[in-house]
């Protein structure tokens, strides 16, 4: 029986935090936690007491192979930046580009103790391939624009190859936002999500532009929208930013299955607002955290995503109480972990799948961190830097600088080849 030996446990459903061992099973989950020390069995990890054990984070919005595109066309507009720099090149991807630049993602993703995220680009199959090979877990979708039968189609090959794959797939519809996809063609993808039991991923008023112009564009509020289109009948709906969402509206998307993920460094870089996520907590409404992808944010670290979150609302609200560091850390867990429909992962008690960060306290910005207050620690003073060993379903990804699943400088290499190609 493989154990985590002798770490400092916390995850969003505790108080404090305890000290223990977590026994994992066969299955990849956990079996049980005891007295630290107290666990027989083959050592995974020793934390000797200096180690937190907290649930590995997830990563609920990106597009991971734009590792490829980081850099490009910096400082501009979403819809200029879009139209001028991203989509040209995106039209010049090819299968093997996209695999490589979703390889370089997993090396970053797990480095910084995210074990899970959620997907929407193109070519879907090589990134499935990669999280496969790598051990993380990821909810896929291929982003569907246009009035395009044929993105659909590859969106539901998608999902009969790969869905419920180890585990550790689940593939949703992926239509990308009002803005690129015709009302007839998005209730098209929300009739055969619900035929086929499946989820949707769709960005959703991201900036104010959209705001503005919704009712003119599409005849509707935006709510009513969702409703009429038939995206909230669907199994999991994952609405990405809602960075203009408005708050009196937020009630009526409160229920098991909608999802809001916030993206605060995107959109601030991006110079999109500041989404309201005070009334979203307020109104009961589930919310995770996103990086989007590497070419907005530029990087692929959740934990910078939980210290921007946690930081930014206070200084707009003014209110240092609001969006605390249990909440955030909340989020970049559990909260993500359900919305994409995965119900077994990101808190550390039995039955729940062994997804677990080990961070190290043996560094001067630790000093003082004990059982009572390993989420505030964890979210104001430290960083990915802390990060020891990440592991999914028992496995162990990386440790100490290594990664075990993946060969770092091959991969490397060839997405240094790849990003010449596209960009030259």
């Amino acid at each position: 029986m493989p154990v985590i030996k002798n770490v400092l446990i916390w995850d969003s459903a505790r108080g404090d935090a305890e000290y223990g061992d977590i026994e994992i099973g066969a299955d990849g989950r956990i079996s049980g936690i005891s007295g630290a020390g107290a666990s027989v069995g083959e050592v995974l990890f020793d934390g000797q007491g200096r180690t937190i054990a907290l649930p590995g984070f997830v990563n609920a919005h990106t597009h991971v192979s734009m590792t490829l595109l980081r850099g490009l066309g910096e400082e501009q507009p979403l819809m200029e930046w879009l139209q001028k720099k991203i989509f040209p090149i995106e039209n010049r991807l090819r299968a093997e580009h996209i695999r490589s630049g979703a390889d370089l993602a997993m090396l970053e993703m797990i480095s910084c103790g995210v074990t899970c995220f959620a997907d929407m680009y193109y070519f879907m199959g090589e990134v499935a391939r990669s999280a496969l090979a790598s051990g993380m877990r990821a909810a896929l979708c291929r982003g569907i624009t246009g009035d395009d039968g044929g993105k659909i189609q590859e969106n539901i090959e998608l999902a009969e190859e790969y869905n419920g794959r180890d585990g550790r797939i689940i593939v949703q519809l992926g239509p990308h936002a009002p803005y690129t996809l015709p009302r007839a063609a998005l209730e098209t993808v929300a009739r055969l999500a619900k035929e086929k039991n499946l989820g949707i991923h769709f960005h959703w008023l991201e900036t104010k532009g959209e705001f503005d112009t919704f009712k003119e564009t599409y005849g509707e509020e935006p709510v009513d929208y969702l409703e009429s289109t038939g995206l909230l009948d669907v199994r999991e709906l994952i609405l990405a930013h809602g960075v203009w969402f408005p708050e009196g509206e937020l009630h009526r998307v409160r229920r098991d299955g909608v999802t809001i993920v916030h993206n605060p460094k995107s959109n601030l870089k991006l110079g999109s607002g500041y989404a309201p996520v005070k009334a979203m907590l307020e109104a009961g409404v589930n919310v995770a955290l996103g990086t989007d992808g590497a070419a907005s944010n530029n990087r692929l670290d959740v934990w910078d995503e939980v210290r921007a979150a946690a930081l930014m609302h206070k200084g707009y609200h003014m209110d240092p109480t609001l969006v605390s560091a249990k909440q955030v850390l909340k989020m970049a867990t559990v909260n993500g972990a359900s919305g994409l429909g995965f119900k077994d992962v990101g808190l550390i008690k039995p039955g729940y799948f062994a997804d677990i960060a080990l961070i190290n306290m043996d560094s001067p910005q630790y000093v003082g961190c004990d059982r009572t207050n390993v989420p505030e620690f964890v979210t104001y003073a430290g960083s990915s830097r802390d990060v020891r060993a990440t592991i999914a379903a028992g496995k162990l990804l990386y440790r100490d600088g290594e990664f075990l699943t993946l060969d770092k400088d091959e991969i490397i290499s060839r997405a240094r080849k790849h990003r010449n190609e596209i960009t030259n």
